[in-house]
């Protein structure tokens, strides 16, 4: 017989057992997952430690590609190859780095279910955006996109669960059913659903139609492009009605104003059972994310999903250069902007597909990173100029088509681009020659720009703009210098997005964010 001793050792065991499997329920403050990770995962935080000094110190942001010096020389060109080449490489090198973290952290970890998982990712997403990731939105497209491997896995997996329940009672109440019966109820069915669209299509009524109603109404145009898991799954959301706390379940095909608009308000002890662990979070999730015994499969689809993104990343410039051909031709004359090591490989796949064409680069100034991108298509055989930034509208007459590359892509179609590039923009549009961004999927970014060209921008030091020697002067001492690395070019400036999974216009951007994010993760850590 075991001693009251030992019954409490066991009973301790269990319970720093039970705590170990469960994640912290407070969202909004990333140092719980912190203190979660360093009690028993302390290797996998160090790992996120080097991480975050990184982006703290800005070694994978714009700010590393700044030119120490203003000289427009062949010396002052060479200074900036290695230092420019940075900015080209850091996109792919960031995102590669981060699933490279994330497949480390979430590997070993000891999580159980898909509830615990997606609380872990928003815990690291809210630590690397506090550390500096807002910079770097390729991070959190990155995080977001594996919670959406997290939703769907979990989603499917209790999807063939009921299936499968349901066909065995199917087969075990109609095993004496003839196929003659089940014609007669095909049949009677098609004539009910025919008669119901009929009705419904004749009717003058002005009654806003059910949910069951507009179930029969076939094949629209938003079921058609809202035909998704993630748009047709309930949502949880937290309200605060009187006195005490309540839950809205809202369809995600209602929620974007449609006729059929419908909420269904649930008390909370009807939650209850379903978020076991997480009654004090914020975010709630369905019933079927908290299951545990699908964990083993949840964890290898998971690793599945992630080494898909990093053979994605690695293939990354290989689909978009097979597409070069489709988009330069002969005898074109296509303009660019300072320098990026994608459009920089875009166009020498097209010249080593024997495409004769002439480039015109602006030099990009402060940082002139189009003298080294010149050098670089100059030795690969292409005829290239570069010409000063303030003569791009007048050049913009001779040019057939404007390559530009892309920082991030934004919901609306927007883009985020080097400073100087929506005044190529600009001056393309008032000539109707063509824009088109060349961007890898990594870069699509779930935001909308309400803050105009503020949206994702930094503001660097303005001694690449001006000599501070000269802050001595008067009149210098109060002037105001703004050094913007970015610039926001609105969709209507953009013709097409070519990317590592074929060419998109703007308008059909809101598609691949509902193929690669999930709504609720979309403002996730920001």
């Amino acid at each position: 017989m075991s001693s009251p001793t030992n019954v409490n050792i066991i009973a301790t065991n269990q319970q720093q057992h039970q705590q170990q499997l469960l994640l912290p329920a407070n969202l909004n403050d990333p140092a719980n997952v912190r203190r979660w990770l360093q009690t028993y995962h302390p290797k996998q935080l160090a790992l996120l430690d080097n991480f975050e000094i990184s982006l703290r110190l800005g070694r994978f942001s714009s700010r590393g590609c700044e030119n120490t010096t203003n000289s427009t020389n062949s010396g002052g060109s060479s200074t900036n190859n290695s230092g420019t080449y940075q900015y080209g490489r850091e996109r792919r090198l960031i995102t590669t780095r981060t699933v490279d973290l994330l497949r480390t952290i979430i590997g070993p970890t000891k999580w159980r279910s898909a509830a615990q998982l997606l609380t872990l990712l928003r815990g690291l997403g809210n630590e690397l955006h506090a550390a500096g990731g807002y910079r770097e939105p390729a991070i959190g497209n990155t995080i977001r996109r594996i919670m959406y491997a997290v939703r769907d896995e979990a989603d499917r997996s209790a999807t063939a669960s009921s299936f499968d329940v349901g066909m065995n009672n199917s087969n075990d109440n109609n095993n004496n059913n003839n196929n003659t019966e089940d014609m007669e109820k095909i049949d009677e069915l098609t004539e009910q659903t025919s008669t119901k669209l009929h009705i419904s299509s004749s009717s003058n009524s002005t009654a806003p139609p059910t949910r069951g109603d507009s179930l029969t109404k076939g094949l629209s145009l938003s079921s058609m492009l809202w035909a998704h898991p993630q748009h047709v799954t309930k949502q949880h959301t937290r309200t605060q009605s009187g006195g005490g706390t309540e839950f809205e379940d809202r369809l995600r095909s209602d929620s974007l104003g449609s006729d059929s608009g419908q909420v269904l308000t649930t008390s909370n002890s009807n939650d209850n059972n379903s978020t076991t662990g997480s009654s004090s979070s914020m975010y709630s999730y369905p019933s079927h994310y908290y299951n545990k015994e699908r964990g083993v499969d949840l964890r290898q689809s998971v690793m599945e999903a992630i080494q898909e993104m990093m053979s994605e990343l690695e293939d990354l410039h290989k689909n978009i250069n097979d597409q070069a051909v489709q988009h330069i031709h002969a005898g074109e004359i296509i303009l660019t902007y300072a320098l990026s090591k994608t459009v920089e490989l875009f166009l020498k796949a097209a010249a080593a597909k024997k495409r004769k064409f002439s480039v015109i680069i602006c030099e990009g100034a402060p940082h002139f990173g189009g003298h080294s991108m010149a050098k670089s298509l100059a030795e690969a055989g292409i005829d290239t100029t570069v010409i000063h930034d303030a003569a791009t509208y007048a050049i913009m007459a001779r040019v057939n088509k404007v390559l530009l590359p892309a920082h991030a892509v934004l919901a609306n179609g927007g883009l985020i681009a080097p400073s100087g590039s929506n005044m190529v923009a600009l001056a393309a549009k008032q000539n109707s020659v063509p824009v088109v961004s060349i961007a890898g999927m990594f870069k699509l970014c779930p935001m909308y720009p309400h803050e105009g060209q503020d949206t994702l921008n930094d503001l660097i030091s303005p001694s690449s703009v001006v000599d501070y020697s000269l802050m001595g002067d008067p009149v210098l001492s109060e002037v105001e210098f703004v050094n913007p690395v970015h610039d926001y070019i609105p969709p209507q400036l953009i013709d097409l997005f070519v990317t590592n999974i074929g060419g998109f216009q703007p308008s059909y951007i809101y598609r691949l964010l509902a193929e690669y994010y999930h709504n609720d993760d979309w403002e996730a850590f920001e």
